[in-house]
């Protein structure tokens, strides 16, 4: 990343990087249009009011103020100010509610856009960043069948970015309604706080996590163990995972008749499902995680984290779930599923870790030299000559010496030098170089065609 009077948290990829960044956008745009998505892109900014839906990430919001206003944005409350969004899902809600007469429900719809979120910087996490969005919104309803479908859509992508170097994917699946059944099954009333909690068990461990349910959830030291419990609950289909959840509600008391359980059972049959239909078509690609918790209070059922394989330290790279009411007119409801990639945190790790680079800085294919200023016109007819085939080209910046534009081209990684034809000898012609291999030969700017190895702008991954 380009060093300097940095901002820290935001990123400024150099051009190589920009050319991953791009092939990944490019590979992922590719796959959800695949599958039927629609894009579309949303303003930067929304009403206070909008941003605040999601809870705790108020304290990550930038608010918007003019110079002038300095000093006076107390004057306006935070609900009528505009601020920069910080994900695609709440834009997203409201784009849906405005634009409802327009679209077509069930509404699959991708989005790669920047947001902005004003967290602590480290490694890998940035306060400005690019997410990849796919999510599919319904008009008064939405079959549970979506939510097998886009973790599906998301590992086939993520599976696409393996040439680039990225380590294979697994999606963690686990279900609202299950968890908030057993903890209300348990006495529990603070479903939110316990979730939260269970949220940070990979970060801080079991102990850490049942002390914070005693502390501040009301848990007692049996009700914190059986949270637990479940959490490290595993199966490798849904009747295991039946079988398995039905005998821990047994042992703590919960039962099978009660409306807790009843709960807690249509989530754990929606996991079921999920995970038994993702076997059917990518078999081990989506998998039951009862730790799974995604500490934000939108999502009403299906959850989901994605992991990288040998890349723990990473964390979740993809997540999202269902929610039903983030998006309402009236009595009408538009329910969700969503995933969400942090994308710039992927490319960096393919940067910095997974060793991806681009062969190639410039686009162009081609150099095309000027042997003088004078006739340089001479050289951007040849160049539009080949943009109008599509072969990209640029010209020489200036009439220096052969080899410093050869060099040129060298460092831009242009593989071939085109050299215009001695105006001053008898029955000459253009002459193309290959800088790779050496080879040059006669080349005509209406027929001459590159050679694809060494023409594409390509990335790769280090041995």
């Amino acid at each position: 990343m380009a060093k300097g009077a940095s901002i820290s948290g935001f990123p400024e990829w150099l051009p190589s990087e920009r050319v991953v960044e791009q092939r990944v956008i490019d590979t992922l745009r590719e796959v959800f249009e695949l599958n039927g998505f629609i894009g579309i892109e949303t303003r930067a900014v929304e009403q206070g009011s909008s941003l605040l839906k999601k809870g705790e990430t108020s304290k990550e919001i930038y608010l918007l103020s003019r110079l002038q206003e300095v000093g006076h944005e107390s004057d306006t409350p935070i609900e009528d100010r505009l601020g920069l969004h910080f994900d695609l899902t709440v834009p997203l809600s409201r784009y849906v509610v405005e634009h409802s007469g327009d679209l077509a429900f069930p509404f699959k719809r991708w989005q790669i856009q920047k947001v902005w979120r004003g967290e602590r910087p480290q490694e890998g996490r940035f306060r400005e960043f690019v997410q990849a969005d796919i999510d599919v919104i319904g008009n008064g309803d939405l079959p549970d069948h979506y939510e097998v479908e886009l973790p599906l859509v998301m590992v086939s992508a993520l599976e696409r970015l393996r040439e680039f170097g990225l380590p294979k994917a697994t999606v963690h699946a686990n279900n609202r309604k299950l968890s908030e059944g057993f903890y209300r099954g348990l006495g529990l009333t603070d479903v939110e706080g316990v979730l939260r909690e269970i949220d940070k068990l990979d970060k801080i461990g079991a102990d850490e996590v049942a002390k914070l349910l005693v502390e501040g959830c009301g848990a007692d030291e049996n009700q914190a163990r059986a949270c637990l419990e479940l959490a490290e609950l595993t199966a490798a289909d849904g009747a295991e995972l039946s079988g398995k959840f039905d005998t821990l509600c047994e042992k703590h008391g919960i039962a099978n008749d009660s409306e807790a359980y009843v709960l807690a059972r249509q989530g754990l049959d929606t996991l079921a499902m999920i995970v038994d239909e993702a076997a059917r078509i990518r078999p081990g690609s989506v998998i039951a995680d009862l730790k799974i918790a995604r500490g934000l209070d939108y999502y009403t059922g299906s959850v989901y984290e994605t992991f990288l394989d040998g890349a723990a330290a990473l964390g979740s790279i993809c997540s999202g779930g269902r929610y039903d009411n983030l998006a309402s007119q009236g009595n009408r409801k538009y329910p969700g599923v969503g995933l969400s990639i942090g994308l710039s945190r992927l490319v960096s790790y393919m940067l910095h870790t997974a060793g991806a680079h681009a062969n190639r800085v410039s686009p162009a294919s081609v150099l095309v030299a000027v042997w003088n200023e004078e006739d340089r016109s001479a050289s951007n007819q040849i160049a539009n000559q080949l943009r109008a085939r599509g072969i990209a080209a640029d010209v020489a910046p200036t009439a220096a010496k052969l080899g410093k534009q050869i060099k040129y081209a060298d460092k831009l990684g242009i593989p071939y030098v085109w050299f215009p034809a001695d105006k001053s000898a008898q029955d000459a012609s253009d002459e193309v170089k290959n800088i790779i291999t050496g080879d040059q030969q006669p080349a005509s700017a209406q027929s001459w065609e590159p050679d694809t190895v060494y023409a594409q702008q390509t990335v790769t991954v280090e041995a």
